[in-house]
């Protein structure tokens, strides 16, 4: 990278009580390479954007502003979000990451009267900048990412046209949830990932993606109540596979809504319960019919029961300020196969493979009521182990 060619993306943000300003610079890059269909100066400004900045502009070489700290970035990195907010609280340091060929220099925390001499080492042709501390991109953030339920140090990671694809699958891994059901998990990363590379090709926004699984949602919904239980579990299984899509293209793509996360989160929360109703009242066209009273108190039971299993849930988070499924080891294990959508989605395909629907809606149902008391249980431990003065915290902030 060369300095006499380099510009600079402005931004401004303040971090401090004191309204003590930090200014970005953004090094250019003079070949910027797309990652998930954004340049880097593109994904940087949208980072900041998310970390509550606003005000983003150009500014010359040298026109450079009078606050008490800089924060110069490369255009040819991609920048973890944790990395780039926890930089901006971390004044005098210097990111670099050693290797067989040198040190990579990749940011740089300075006070503005030596942004000169930062510029000038960010872009090789210079010393490190007086007073600064030289730190790894792994050891500059937190490593807990509470939010997608797992412990991942911060990448930062410089691209072009030979490492584009191996970026993509990091940023795209890094959006991954680390805690949740056995599909998600196990099956859908990599097909997901093709979507979402395709949606980014394509144009298609998180919110169209989302638009399509709730269609998908209410074909599986008739579909079922009609005793189709094939076509509803193919809409079913797509609609969850979507449901993957949309959110890693969002994160990916810098692209989150709150009308986004409302509509996706509504969707989610809403709709398991309504189609497992469908399907038991479908299996009058059977030959497989469940024998009155027991049809409808297995569909009571079915609501019932998802109510109770999700209110320990809600009073944990807001009780404890993290998930509960992020307590212990064993939780976190049992997320995998906890009555969410599709572990359930699993029971009811074997028992229609089997020939034996009614059988499905009879596992799922228990199913739901023995998660929902596990959770209940899990929630009045946690309660007992806060009452004796044990720490109730995420297996995932425990040091390494």
């Amino acid at each position: 990278m060369s300095g006499s060619k380099a510009g600079f993306s402005l931004v401004t943000h303040t971090t401090e009580p004191n309204n003590s300003a930090v200014t970005v610079y953004v090094v250019r890059s003079e070949e910027p390479v797309k990652v998930w269909g954004l340049e880097p100066e593109q994904r940087i400004h949208r980072q900041f954007k998310g970390l509550s900045v606003a005000d983003v502009s150009w500014a010359a070489r040298g026109s450079y502003p009078r606050t008490k700290r800089v924060l110069l970035l490369r255009g040819d990195v991609v920048y973890d979000t944790p990395l780039l907010s926890a930089l901006l609280n971390q004044p005098g340091t210097r990111l670099e990451r050693p290797t067989d060929n040198g040190t990579v220099r990749l940011a740089v925390h300075v006070p503005a009267r030596q942004t000169e001499q930062a510029r000038a080492w960010l872009t090789g042709e210079g010393l490190p900048p007086d007073g600064t501390t030289p730190c790894a991109p792994e050891h500059a953030g937190d490593a807990y990412r509470g939010k997608l339920r797992k412990r991942e140090p911060p990448y930062c990671l410089q691209v072009d046209r030979a490492t584009q694809r191996a970026v993509e699958r990091r940023v795209y891994m890094a959006a991954y949830k680390g805690i949740t059901d056995a599909v998600t998990k196990h099956v859908w990363p990599v097909p997901a990932m093709w979507a979402t590379r395709g949606c980014v090709r394509l144009g298609v926004t998180p919110n169209a993606v989302t638009l399509l699984s709730a269609v998908l949602v209410l074909a599986a919904l008739w579909a079922f109540a009609t005793s189709a239980y094939g076509w509803g579990l193919l809409a079913a299984w797509l609609m969850t596979f979507l449901d993957t899509v949309d959110g890693k293209l969002a994160r990916v793509t810098l692209s989150s809504s709150k009308f986004g996360n409302l509509f996706d989160h509504g969707i989610d929360l809403v709709h398991p319960p309504l189609w497992y109703a469908a399907w038991a009242y479908g299996l009058v066209e059977t030959g497989h019919a469940l024998p009155q009273p027991w049809l409808d108190w297995t569909v009571a039971a079915i609501f019932v029961g998802y109510v109770l299993g999700r209110l320990p849930e809600g009073y944990f988070t807001r009780r404890f300020g993290f998930e509960l499924f992020v307590w212990t080891r064993f939780d976190s294990g049992f997320r995998q196969i906890t009555a969410r959508r599709n572990p359930c989605l699993v029971l009811l395909t074997l028992a229609w493979l089997a020939g034996r629907p009614d059988l499905g809606i009879l596992a799922t149902t228990a199913w739901i009521l023995a998660s929902a008391v596990i959770h209940l249980l899990r929630t009045v431990q946690a309660e007992r182990a806060n009452t004796r003065g044990q720490p109730v915290a995420s297996w995932l902030k425990a040091p390494v």
